[in-house]
């Protein structure tokens, strides 16, 4: 490998490094409120009108699309206008995409040196 190409790998691979981290952390953010989290258990039964979690929630709709827009923005739940309603479902891709992200640090912390401290 040329020094060039060299230097091209560790951009892309850094590129790429901190995508993934920055992903992470906004499905992380996400995933870091009950609300959210009860939406993502909701929506693990299928795909729910807003109507319906509404209902479901007992609240406001204008509080609930708040935390379904964060859920959509984190790339976890996709949405599906119809009429005047719009439905939601989960993001299987993104759910795989987490789980590996999840493999991937249980992972990291098998690796290295075991108990071995760098601190006397």
């Amino acid at each position: 490998m040329t020094d060039q190409y060299m230097l091209m790998y560790k951009v892309v691979m850094a590129t790429t490094a901190t995508r993934t981290r920055e992903k992470a952390v906004q499905m992380f953010h996400a995933l870091s409120d009950d609300t959210r989290l009860r939406l993502i258990e909701k929506l693990k039964e299928g795909e729910q009108c807003v109507c319906d979690l509404t209902e479901s929630f007992k609240t406001g709709q204008s509080r609930l699309s708040f935390h379904l827009r964060v859920l959509k923005e984190a790339g976890l739940v996709v949405d599906r206008p119809e009429g005047r309603w719009i439905y939601y479902s989960l993001n299987q891709d993104a759910i795989r995409e987490l789980e590996e992200l999840v493999a991937w640090l249980k992972e990291s912390g098998h690796k290295g040196s075991g108990s071995q401290s760098c601190c006397p």
